[in-house]
């Protein structure tokens, strides 16, 4: 399900690459597009988890720098079976947390300054679970190229806004029709890729929260989790993240915009709260 997931956001992104290459420049567009697109595909396989890493500028640690979130991802990844990921600390007050890389054995989990802060044991241990469930089911590599892409996407939109203002880049085409295609592209485009965002990235965060409740036994520490971590990105916004990359967060960064908000990858906290509650519930009744 994963490979099939993977496959047709690929093919979704590409299409959106190659429509905005078309409004951009025609034939010629149409070629680029499916070259820059092979290429992003390639580069988010291998680099992405670089990329986002450094766009947080997130700080890789050892147990002797933070003995005590080093030791809670060790002490979950002894339950999962999972090898040893590399840990990260980001240096940002808002509450959140990511996991990245292309497989399980080369994968990442980052949580921010803010987390540590405001989290008790419990509650960084249920969201560190979410993290490795994202990892254990490969979801991470479909994150990972959602964001890469979708930063692409965004990219072609923004060259197509600016072609449409100065006429289409020379094309021979009829001027207004491709400067009218190129502005819709610039305002299609990154909608649609947002869109893809959310259909693929909402099940997932449904679907770890529950894994994660399984992992430590514990659903309510990590429904008490998200409620933090919500109240913390509407206190602290964390403005240096992008749509691109929100939705590899456990809660979305963005959260407090408008637009952000209606378009958001992430369920409804109170969604998720009340699921795990209802895990909780059905913990409680098997003993």
């Amino acid at each position: 399900m994963n490979f099939f997931k993977t496959a047709l956001l690929m093919a979704a992104m590409t299409m959106l690459l190659v429509f905005a290459g078309a409004a951009l420049a025609g034939q010629g567009g149409v070629v680029v597009a499916l070259v820059i697109s092979v290429v992003m595909n390639f580069f988010s396989y291998w680099f992405s988890d670089k990329i986002v890493l450094a766009m947080y500028r997130a700080q890789e640690i050892t147990r002797s720098d933070n003995a005590r979130l080093y030791g809670i991802v060790e002490k979950l990844v002894q339950k999962t079976g999972l090898p040893m990921p590399k840990v990260y600390i980001i240096p940002s007050a808002t509450p959140n947390a990511f996991a990245t890389g292309r497989n399980p054995s080369h994968a990442a989990v980052a949580a921010t300054e803010g987390l540590l802060r405001i989290l008790n044991e419990r509650e960084i241990e249920g969201v560190l679970a979410h993290e490795l469930a994202h990892v254990k089911h490969r979801d991470i590599l479909i994150g990972s190229i959602v964001g890469t892409m979708a930063g692409a996407i965004s990219s072609v939109a923004w060259m197509a806004k600016w072609g449409a203002v100065f006429g289409g880049f020379g094309r021979d085409d009829d001027r207004n029709g491709g400067a009218l295609a190129m502005l819709a592209m610039a305002i299609v485009a990154p909608i649609a890729a947002l869109l893809i965002q959310m259909a693929v990235s909402r099940s997932r965060e449904y679907h770890a929260d529950a894994r994660a409740g399984e992992i430590t036994g514990d659903p309510l520490a990590l429904a008490s989790a998200l409620q933090k971590i919500h109240a913390g990105v509407e206190r602290i916004p964390m403005y240096e993240a992008g749509p691109a990359t929100a939705h590899l967060f456990i809660a979305s960064p963005l959260t407090g915009r408008q637009f952000a908000t209606l378009f958001s990858t992430h369920p409804a906290m109170e969604d998720r709260v009340n699921r795990l509650v209802e895990q909780a519930k059905t913990i409680s009744r098997s003993f």
